[in-house]
């Protein structure tokens, strides 16, 4: 697909990051304590040592989510595009080995479907954006929503909304998209008005489409009351005079539904006072992140339409990670509630949400919410009692690129290879004992019935690896020199599996694999309690 022509008003770069900055990948040639004593020293101290907050306000921690088919991996491509991250866009469903630089197994390229959640990174002027693309599973789901600091949402203009119960649970800042505009039947205002219906938080749109269907050429910013087109030399223009009474109508609906939740624009807005740009973009920023509003944007991702307003509101509405208020509990106070600051200079705590068996060894996806972690130092898991020494410290883009990095502060999502955990394992420096709050999982309703045949010399690693799956060893019998091993695996966990048991038994390890009926009784008590939840709200 041919590069899209760029928005004129983004200024199609976004500005070159400072050297030393936490945005860019290399960080403050800072040198920190051993741990500065103690967590609460830190808190107190925080005003007073401010030399990192500038660069924390311009990091970003987001996840990109949406009901099946909707677009999601089409726009987190399309935001590598426009930040310089990839220099082409691939379809999909790519041929002869391509597509989207998110999905990196041949089912993901061959199907067009997203099966393992991806990470990456892009900078949009001057800032860092960390995204984890959420795939059409649910598991996965539950542990990228558990470390983000907003979620896009991305809903199909024809389709509309189906419903996430995740969103419900972890209630973060959430932004939703509104894609595929260019399609026959799109309506984004009866996908706005479903999103009301499904979702308990006072929505509102913060743009207007100039066209829909074959005519959609741009998009008026109710904010700015500005123009934007998306071909040919236009940048930002004049509202069109024969919209100038629907957008008039759209900004005062937006301002109204904003004032419920904002005490500071209700009084401008009850005293007839005329509100301005800024006004109205701070009072969306404080209701987003106090999780009381959601702006709808509009676009086509596949268009490369939208894509860059959208960036802009990242920066804009979206809370950095200081902004957010995290816990965790204390096991030397019997689980006493513990206020995060997300300092750098606070004792580390960092979070195990995500766990890979890769070519290069087992890689663990982390979420820093305190302190630092360096390469060639040493991290406490406080739910196994281990301390384990980093070897290899990567910032992740996609899964096939990672560039190795020597340190990483708070509000960072990086991998680490060679850890030994579990999903949901907590680290620190060993100046505290804290741990995390558990993630929600959801039983699994397909399971898979697998049998496999190794050497007896790999029985225990073959073994290790099931348990880390979530597997249940059903049986272990000897065959000559080797062994069979029967084990029941939740479908999500099979996914490449076969590579990895190769990679583990030195090529010699042989599996076959076939559904396990599923519980219908179960799915019908998962389905009955959606539609008592559904209807109680």
């Amino acid at each position: 697909m041919a590069r899209p022509q760029r928005l004129l008003y983004a200024l199609c770069s976004s500005p070159a990051t400072t050297a030393g900055s936490l945005i860019g990948g290399t960080f403050h040639p800072r040198y920190f304590s051993a741990g500065n004593v103690a967590h609460a020293t830190a808190a107190a101290n925080i005003d007073k040592d401010p030399w990192w907050k500038e660069s924390m306000k311009k990091v970003r921690n987001i996840g990109i989510l949406e009901p099946m088919d909707s677009g999601k991996t089409t726009l987190a491509e399309q935001i590598l595009l426009y930040t310089d991250q990839i220099h082409k866009m691939h379809e999909v469903r790519g041929k002869g080995g391509c597509g989207a630089t998110m999905d990196s197994m041949d089912l993901e390229r061959k199907n067009g479907i997203t099966i393992k959640s991806a990470s990456t990174y892009c900078n949009w002027k001057g800032s860092k954006i960390n995204i984890i693309e959420h795939i059409d599973f649910t598991t996965e789901v539950e542990r990228a929503l558990r470390v983000v600091d907003g979620a896009i949402l991305v809903l199909c203009s024809v389709g509309g909304v189906r419903i996430y119960c995740q969103m419900r649970r972890y209630e973060g800042p959430r932004i939703t998209f509104i894609n595929k505009l260019d399609q026959m039947g799109a309506d984004p205002w009866k996908v706005l008005n479903q999103i009301r219906f499904h979702f308990p938080r006072r929505t509102a749109a913060i743009q207007v489409p100039i066209g829909l269907e074959n005519e959609f050429k741009g998009l008026v910013d109710l904010v700015k009351l500005k123009a934007y087109y998306f071909e040919g030399s236009h940048g930002k223009e004049k509202v069109p005079s024969n919209m100038e009474t629907l957008v008039a109508d759209k900004r005062q609906e937006l301002i109204r539904t904003v004032s419920e939740v904002d005490k500071i624009l209700a009084g401008a807005f009850l005293s007839d006072e005329t509100i301005s740009e800024v006004d109205l973009e701070g009072a969306i920023r404080r209701a987003t992140i106090a999780r009381k509003f959601i702006p709808v944007f509009m676009g086509t991702a596949v268009k490369g339409k939208g894509v860059q307003p959208l960036l802009d509101g990242i920066l804009s509405y979206f809370p950095c990670p200081i902004e957010v208020r995290n816990y965790a509990l204390d096991q030397s106070k019997n689980e006493e509630k513990v206020e995060l600051t997300g300092s750098p200079d606070a004792p580390l705590v960092a979070l195990a949400f995500k766990l890979e068996q890769t070519l290069s060894g087992p890689l663990t996806y982390l979420r820093i919410y305190d302190g630092v972690i360096r390469k060639g130092g040493s991290i406490f898991n406080v739910n196994t009692g281990k301390n384990i020494k980093i070897s290899r410290l990567c910032q992740m883009h996609s899964h096939e690129k990672m560039h190795d990095i020597q340190e990483a502060h708070a509000g960072q999502i990086v991998a680490v290879f060679g850890l030994e955990c579990a999903a949901g394992d907590t680290f620190t420096d060993g100046l505290v004992k804290y741990t995390m709050t558990s993630m929600a999982i959801s039983k699994p309703v397909i399971i898979m019935l697998v049998e496999l045949k190794v050497p007896t010399e790999f029985q225990g690693a073959v073994a290790a690896d099931l348990n880390k799956r979530k597997g249940v060893i059903l049986g272990n019998d000897q065959d000559g020199d080797d062994s069979i091993i029967r084990a029941h695996v939740p479908l999500n966990n099979t996914f490449g599996y076969s590579r990895v048991l190769s990679s583990m038994t030195q090529g010699k390890g042989k599996l076959t694999m076939e559904y396990k009926k599923p519980n219908t009784r179960e799915i019908k008590q998962m389905i009955d309690y959606y539609w008592i939840r559904r209807s109680s709200t």
